[in-house]
């Protein structure tokens, strides 16, 4: 167990080595560097000159990956080009307020997904099901910036209950964020629930399907200790799968909805950073990115391995 533990952390640090390592790489075959990008039209001769031997990009490219790799190690990705700022200064607030936004999303949308998609299950083909089914089905189909847009023009346009932007800075505190987070929470929540909630139904129903759980009715088995007892445990545990999927899927769908809703997030500090040309900003939150989609994902795969005795049956004997 210890051991598969290790193997998979192990795999986790080489992973985001190795994502760090495509990430520096793909900036480095862009045209162009942060210094043509900062002087434009001034961007030859000398000038050019002491702007790349300021920032040292006129070391190797591999002296380069290595100071940045082990300055991202502590958390310091180098100076921003354009605004001559430290770079964990910039994505700090970022970060935080991002993390706010997803924390939100999740707090509201999971709940309502394992209820209804439980719900679902144990009213399979009636009027629930195929109700919540088919909402289930729109959401996923909407794209995020056309529910978006639509949630502004009603709730912002015509009823005016919610602001339809954000106005808040980046490094203000949390509570100042409401109630101009609640349309965007809505929004990133919608998709997010429709896929855990077919998750969970479809789960719920192969397991009510199951030999064992025909031959405990047979037995005369209390329906409802059945449900709670049996039947939930061995359907939730896929579902962990999908949500950390899903967490890893809010972090590419809150830069539309950062850029939509005029949020101070992570994901619309990327996009001006990738207009602005600023690569070093670029790199930085897409190892950022990157790192948290790798950790989402091993700590779901950790959680699977403690929550399926059969896993730990089969691992220990494999040891």
């Amino acid at each position: 167990m210890l051991r598969m533990v290790l193997q998979r952390l192990m795999l986790g640090v080489v992973t985001v080595a190795l994502v760090s390592l495509i990430i520096f790489a793909g900036v480095e075959l862009l045209p162009g560097d942060a210094c043509t990008a900062v002087l434009q039209r001034d961007a030859h001769g000398q000038r050019l000159i002491n702007c790349r031997k300021e920032l040292g990009l006129d070391r190797p490219a591999y002296v380069r990956y290595a100071g940045w790799a082990a300055g991202a190690v502590r958390g310091e990705f180098g100076v921003s080009a354009n605004s001559d700022t430290r770079i964990s200064e910039l994505v700090g607030d970022r970060v935080k307020n991002s993390l706010l936004l997803g924390i939100c999303a999740l707090a509201a949308g999971l709940p309502l997904a394992f209820l209804f998609g439980i719900l679902a299950a144990l009213k399979r083909d009636k009027a629930l099901d195929l109700v919540v089914s088919g909402l289930a089905i729109s959401a996923m189909t909407i794209p995020e910036f056309v529910s978006a847009t639509m949630l502004i023009l009603v709730f912002s346009g015509w009823l005016g209950w919610l602001p339809g932007i954000v106005l808040t800075s980046a490094n203000a505190p949390v509570a100042k964020f409401f109630p101009e987070i609640i349309l965007p929470v809505v929004v990133l929540s919608m998709v997010m629930t429709a896929h855990i909630l077919r998750t969970v139904r479809s789960s719920m129903i192969e397991v009510l399907d199951s030999d064992y759980v025909r031959m405990a009715t047979l037995k005369g088995v209390p329906y409802r200790s059945m449900i709670l007892r049996h039947v939930l445990p061995n359907a939730l545990l896929p579902a962990i799968n999908v949500v950390a999927l899903t967490v890893a899927w809010l972090l590419g769908g809150v830069v539309v909805i950062e850029t939509v809703f005029n949020y101070p997030g992570l994901g619309r500090l990327m996009v001006s950073a990738i207009s602005d040309r600023d690569l070093a900003l670029v790199q930085a939150i897409a190892l950022i990115v990157a790192s948290v989609y790798v950790v989402v994902n091993l700590t779901a795969d950790l959680l699977t391995l403690v929550a399926n005795p059969r896993l730990r049956t089969a691992m220990a004997r494999h040891a």
